[in-house]
């Protein structure tokens, strides 16, 4: 998944040009008196503190930043109480706002993500293809053995509409095809929940979500829980960016 930067392209000139024409020896492009109002997702919370403190000079420890997530991201940057956000691609409603707003998103890619399934380190299933994982989310497959694991119930979890994890979902996996309806037990409001729900012994067997690599592994993770290979790949460091794995 390619995160991305929109933003107006003032913010733009300023994160680009502006900072290729200082040297490190003079003075920050900001202070933390004018520094742009930057919004997000919560996986690039710290892309974001790291990029205050690099443009305004200040320790990272001493840099606050907070991010309304995905969605309430775009709604603050259409609405123009944002100068740029650190968001993956813009939802189709999230386009739409933006088209009877009269905004123009200016959209560059920075970051390259992985956009990865997990499940309960006590299922045996090590790896998903592609068409499996649409499947399950059709609601054509329901039982794990079908997917070469246990005579058990799949329950699959999904992300809220316009979620960053959502839209990634959506755009990389479902590629046009329906998802089922979930029910109340199977919507995370939040990436932790659905680490979380997946951990879980009791409860987490045999269910299955998604989020971000980064978020997965690095932001928010536990020991009962492993992220699967897709079609035969991996989602390493090293698959990801090689492109080798390909979400």
């Amino acid at each position: 998944m390619i995160l991305v930067v929109v933003g107006c392209i003032v913010a733009y000139l300023y994160f680009t040009h502006a900072w290729e024409k200082k040297d490190k020896n003079q003075d920050p492009i900001f202070t933390m008196e004018n520094y742009p109002k930057i919004d997000g997702s919560t996986a690039t919370l710290p892309l974001a503190q790291a990029y205050k403190s690099a443009f305004t000079g200040t320790s990272i420890e001493n840099v606050d930043v907070t991010h309304s997530k995905t969605h309430n991201a775009y709604v603050n940057l259409i609405n123009k109480k944002s100068d740029l956000i650190l968001v993956t691609y813009p939802s189709d409603d999230e386009q739409k706002l933006a088209k009877e707003k009269g905004i123009e998103l200016e959209i560059v890619p920075i970051v390259k993500d992985a956009f990865v399934f997990f499940v309960n380190t006590e299922n045996p299933v090590e790896s998903l293809t592609l068409e499996q994982i649409q499947g399950i989310y059709t609601g054509n497959i329901k039982n794990w053995k079908d997917v070469g694991g246990d005579n058990e119930r799949i329950v699959a979890y999904q992300r809220p509409a316009n979620s960053g994890s959502q839209s990634g979902m959506l755009s990389l996996v479902m590629k046009g095809k329906k998802m089922m309806d979930p029910t109340t037990e199977t919507i995370s409001q939040t990436m932790s929940d659905i680490v979380d729900v997946i951990s879980d012994y009791t409860n987490g067997k045999t269910a299955i979500g998604y989020s971000y690599y980064y978020y997965a592994t690095t932001m928010y993770t536990k020991d009962k829980m492993k992220l699967l290979g897709v079609n035969g790949v991996d989602p390493t460091y090293e698959n990801i960016k090689s492109g080798l794995y390909s979400l």
